[in-house]
C-alpha cells in the first residue's frame, strides 16, 4: 500500500477512535458540548494519536497491522484523550487573547463560532474531560498509571503550558535560540513526546526504549514546528486552513526569522532524519519513518 493510501487508513482509524470517546450531548449541557464536540471533530490527520499508535507497534513488534480490539481497549481512550488536549490548546490559542485567530482548518475557529465566552469553557472541558476519557484504558493498572502522569506532564507546566507561556511573554521581543528550543521542546515537542512515551509505555516497553522515544518525539516535534514557521509565510490560506502570516502580525519571532529560510529547511531535515534514526535503532517500522519524514514536506 502506497504511504498517502496507508495515511488515509490510518487517519480514518485514529478519526473514529477519537470520536468514539466524545461526550454525548444531553438537553442541559448540550452548549459546552456542541462546543468541544465541534473542535475535536474539525481534526486534522490525527497525527499524534497516529503517532501513539505507531509507537505502540513499534514496540509490540506488530507493524504491519492495526491493532485490534483488545489492544484498542488499552490504547483506545489514551489516542483519543491526547488529541482532546491537543484540541482544547487550539482552541485557547484562537482565542482574542492569544492569537486571535477566526480560522481553524478552513472553518471558524471555536470561539468565533460559539464565542469567546464558549469557546474559553470548551477548551477547559476538552482538558479535563481528556482525564476521565483516559481513565477508561483498560490496561495494567501500573501501565495506565505511568501513561497518565506522562499525559499530565508533558500537557502542563513541564509541558505544553510551559512552552506556551514563554512563547506569550516574549512576543514582540526577540528570543535567544535557548528559549526558542525550549518554546519549540514544550509548547509543540511535549505532546508529540507524550504520544511516543505512551505509547510504549502502553505496550509495555522498558525505560531505555521509552526514553529513546521521548528523545525522538523532540527531534520531530523541533521538526514539526519549524516547518509551521514555514509554512506560515510559503503556504497560502487555502492549503494552511487558517490565516498566513498571523505570526509576524502580532510580533512573534520564529525560527525562521531568526535564522533564515535555509537554515530552516536544513535544520527540519536534520531533526527529522535523526528522529528516524532512532525509530530505525529500536527495530523499524516502515510506515513510522515515512510519517516522519512526511512532516519535512508536508503544506497544511
Amino acid at each position: 500500500m502506497e504511504f498517502k493510501e496507508k495515511l488515509k487508513l490510518y487517519s480514518a482509524f485514529a478519526d473514529k477512535t477519537v470520536c468514539s470517546y466524545l461526550p454525548k450531548a444531553d438537553e442541559m449541557r448540550s452548549t459546552i458540548i456542541e462546543s468541544s464536540d465541534y473542535s475535536v471533530v474539525n481534526g486534522g490527520k490525527r497525527l499524534r494519536p497516529i503517532m501513539m499508535m505507531l509507537s505502540y507497534q513499534l514496540i509490540k513488534g506488530k507493524t504491519d497491522e492495526l491493532p485490534g480490539e483488545e489492544d484498542m481497549e488499552i490504547l483506545g481512550p489514551f489516542m483519543a484523550a491526547l488529541e482532546m488536549i491537543h484540541s482544547s490548546s487550539l482552541v485557547h490559542d484562537d482565542l482574542p487573547c492569544m492569537d486571535n485567530d477566526t480560522l481553524r482548518r478552513g472553518k471558524p475557529s471555536t470561539w468565533a463560532k460559539f464565542g469567546e465566552d464558549m469557546g474559553t469553557l470548551a477548551g477547559d472541558a476538552l482538558l479535563l474531560y481528556a482525564f476521565e476519557t483516559a481513565a477508561k484504558s483498560k490496561a495494567k493498572p501500573s501501565l495506565s498509571l505511568n501513561a497518565m502522569k506522562v499525559l499530565a506532564e508533558k500537557s502542563g507546566i513541564y509541558g505544553m503550558v510551559g512552552g506556551q507561556t514563554l512563547d506569550v511573554e516574549l512576543t514582540g521581543r526577540k528570543p535567544t535560540r535557548d528559549q526558542l528550543v525550549f518554546i519549540y521542546e514544550n509548547k509543540t515537542g511535549a505532546l508529540i513526546e507524550a504520544a511516543f512515551m505512551i505509547g510504549a509505555i502502553l505496550a509495555g516497553a522498558g525505560k531505555r526504549q521509552t526514553e529513546s522515544l521521548r528523545k525522538s518525539a523532540l527531534d520531530i516535534g523541533m521538526a514539526f514546528q519549524i516547518r509551521d514557521d514555514i509554512l506560515d509565510v510559503t503556504s497560502t490560506e487555502a492549503e494552511l486552513g487558517k490565516p498566513i502570516g498571523s505570526d509576524s502580525e502580532i510580533g512573534k519571532v520564529t525560527w525562521l526569522t531568526v535564522f533564515g529560510m535555509a537554515k530552516s529547511e536544513k535544520d527540519v531535515a536534520k531533526y527529522t532524519e535523526r528522529a528516524v534514526k532512532t525509530v530505525e535503532k529500536l527495530g523499524g517500522h516502515e510506515f513510522f519513518e515515512e510519517l516522519l519524514r512526511y512532516l519535512v514536506t508536508r503544506n497544511n
